[in-house]
């Protein structure tokens, strides 16, 4: 390990785009898949990176909804997220924004209720015993369209959960416009969420402004394309708009053909606020602790210019702002005393 991962291992970080379902280890998906055998998902280890192995965006959706359909009751939502949060302390991750899809479980059996009181047992759990506080993003999976908005808003809304301190969209953006959703938006940001819409990261630029315009984004996930259009790039340095930039994934699912030229490099340089995640981080076969390596390198930097991507995650991020202040301070105290 050299120094700078060494840094980088035991620096105090927060993570902002990262997926519940998309976070199980193998460790755990093989455990699932063992409990129910009828899925297509295998156990074995080599098998499972194998199964992994995407050839585009479409094939990566087709294999990450194979898992969320190994999420069948209470016990596996609860075990999943706490065991996601135990990877997580690992990690020296202190705050995560997980992105959380209450459809994928309701539409499968799992009751919203149960469904809601399995991940706060286990955020609780994981703050009391990992020392990770977790937060929830309920975003509406983009391709199941608008029944699927009803819901997700309905249970944000309506049912709601302590922990829950945003409103998303995933899944794939090819045909699935982001203006269609404003209705769910609108509401959710009424009931005091925030928005924090996928866009712009397999279509173009539009796709970003489709999202701060009818979407009022206030963090974009991922962003890829907005190097594309000067023009926003302008705008989400002026408004402090942070984008949620996770270079392995968009490798993986090929929204970028080649890492060396990934447009992080872009971002930076024209003033956009940029944090890095992780995404779906087993089924990419990285973590965050890799992606702050991957950008430290793209971005030619020392620990210092590491930590101030770290501190970049704390301003984006919908924490309050004494629990800002105390991870900024132990992310200032760690680079200090840093003798790498």
């Amino acid at each position: 390990m050299s120094p700078l991962d060494s840094f980088i291992a035991g620096l105090p970080k927060a993570e902002l785009h990262v997926h519940h379902v998309g976070s199980a280890s193998p460790r755990i998906v093989a455990e699932l898949a063992a409990r129910h055998p009828d899925s297509p998902v295998p156990t074995d280890p080599e098998a499972l990176a194998d199964f992994f192995t995407f050839r585009d965006f479409a094939h990566f959706i087709q294999v990450y909804l194979s898992v969320v359909d190994l999420i069948r009751d209470a016990e596996d939502v609860r075990l999943l997220t706490f065991e996601v949060a135990r990877d997580m302390a690992r990690q020296n991750i202190r705050y995560a924004e997980l992105t959380v899809t209450p459809y994928s479980s309701t539409k499968r059996g799992i009751p919203d209720v149960a469904f809601l009181e399995a991940i706060e047992d286990a955020r609780k759990a994981a703050e009391s015993e990992l020392g990770v506080v977790l937060r929830w993003c309920f975003d509406i999976p983009g391709e199941a369209g608008l029944e699927a908005a009803e819901e997700t808003a309905r249970i944000a809304c309506d049912l709601g959960a302590d922990g829950l301190v945003s409103f998303g969209l995933g899944g794939p953006e090819i045909g699935v416009p982001r203006p269609q959703f404003k209705p769910y938006f609108d509401r959710a940001i009424a009931a005091g969420l925030h928005s924090v819409p996928h866009a712009g990261e397999t279509t173009g630029p539009q796709t970003i402004w489709d999202a701060l315009t009818e979407l009022r984004a206030e963090r974009v996930g991922h962003g890829t394309s907005a190097t594309q259009d000067p023009r926003l790039l302008a705008h989400l340095a002026e408004h402090r708009i942070p984008l949620e930039v996770c270079p392995t994934s968009n490798l993986a699912t090929r929204a970028v053909t080649d890492l060396e030229r990934h447009p992080i490099k872009e971002m930076v340089a024209a003033g956009v606020l940029v944090t890095v995640n992780s995404d779906d981080p087993p089924m990419f076969g990285t973590d965050l602790n890799t992606e702050y390596a991957v950008a430290a390198r793209l971005l030619d930097l020392d620990a210092r210019g590491v930590a101030a991507l770290a501190r970049n995650a704390v301003e984006a991020s919908f924490m309050d702002p004494a629990g800002k202040a105390a991870l900024a301070a132990e992310i200032d105290a760690y680079t200090a005393a840093w003798r790498g």
